[in-house]
C-alpha cells in the first residue's frame, strides 16, 4: 500500500522538473522492472502486485536499498504512466552521467530530437547494434522521461547517453562524420567504415547548416516509393544497419 505522500511522489516524476529534484525516474512493467532489477542500479521503491512479488522475489531481494510497497491494481493504475499499468514500477536512482566522451568506435550524434518515443527508440537501437554512446543537444527529449525508458526498453543500462553541446565535438572530431540529409549521398555508395559518428537533426528542421557542413559526409536513404520522408528513428535503425555491419 502506498500512502498518500508517496503516491503524490511517484506522480510527480512524470515531469522533469522532479526528477532533476530527486535525481530519480520511472521504469514501468514486467520487462523493463527485470532488467533494472537484474542490473546493479539503485532502486529507491518498487511497487508490485502481489503475484509479480512472489515471482520474482530473487530480483526483488538483490536490492535491499529499495521500499517494497505491494498494490492493488487500482493503486498501480494511479501512479501508473502508461494508459494501462503493467505489474509493476520501480523509481530508479539516475546513473552518474559519463564524463569522457567518445574518441573511437560507432555513437550517435542527436541534434535537437524532440519526441520521447523516437528518443527511446534510438537508445533501443543503439542497444542493438553495439552502439555504446550516444550524444545528444541539451534540447533533446529528456532521456528519463517515461515515454523515453519505456521505449528504450533497459537501453539506458547499456548505452551511455551524454548531454552535450555539438559544435565542438563534432569540429573536433578525429573519427568520420555522417550527417544524415535529403541532398547527401546513398549510404549504400559508402565504403565500410570501421568507426564514425552518425549525426541525425531535428525531427521537422533536420541538422543546422553549421552542423551539417562540419560533417565529412553528407548521407542519405535512397527513396524509391511515393513517402515524404522518414522518422528520425526510423532513419537511424536503418543507417545503423548498414554502417555497423
Amino acid at each position: 500500500m502506498l500512502s498518500k505522500a508517496q503516491n503524490k511522489y511517484i506522480r510527480s516524476l512524470t515531469q522533469q522538473k522532479y526528477r532533476k529534484e530527486y535525481n530519480v525516474f520511472i521504469a514501468e512493467g514486467d520487462k523493463i522492472a527485470r532488467e533494472w532489477l537484474g542490473s546493479k542500479a539503485e532502486i529507491k521503491m518498487i511497487v508490485a502486485l502481489q503475484e509479480w512479488a512472489e515471482r520474482h522475489a530473487p530480483l526483488i531481494n538483490k536490492h535491499p536499498e529499495a521500499s517494497l510497497h505491494i498494490v492493488a491494481p487500482h493503486e498501480l493504475e494511479a501512479v501508473s504512466a502508461l494508459q494501462t499499468a503493467n505489474q509493476v514500477l520501480l523509481v530508479a536512482v539516475m546513473p552518474e552521467p559519463a564524463e569522457e566522451l567518445p574518441t573511437e568506435g560507432w555513437c550517435i550524434a542527436l541534434e535537437g530530437i524532440q519526441d520521447p518515443g523516437n528518443m527511446g527508440t534510438i537508445i533501443r537501437i543503439a542497444d542493438w547494434f553495439g552502439i555504446k554512446h550516444i550524444l545528444c543537444s541539451p534540447d533533446c527529449a529528456d532521456i528519463y522521461n517515461p515515454k523515453v525508458v519505456q521505449a528504450a526498453m533497459g537501453g539506458h543500462l547499456r548505452v551511455q547517453v551524454h548531454i552535450t553541446e555539438l559544435d565542438h565535438f563534432i569540429s573536433t572530431a578525429k573519427m568520420p562524420v555522417l550527417a544524415a540529409t535529403l541532398d547527401g549521398e546513398s549510404i549504400y555508395s559508402l565504403p565500410q567504415m570501421a568507426e564514425g559518428i552518425l549525426l541525425i537533426g531535428n525531427e521537422s528542421k533536420g541538422l543546422p547548416a553549421k552542423l551539417s557542413a562540419a560533417a565529412s559526409h553528407k548521407i542519405m536513404i535512397p527513396r524509391r516509393g511515393g513517402a515524404e520522408s522518414l522518422n528520425a528513428a526510423i532513419s537511424t535503425g536503418i543507417l545503423c544497419a548498414w554502417l555497423v555491419r
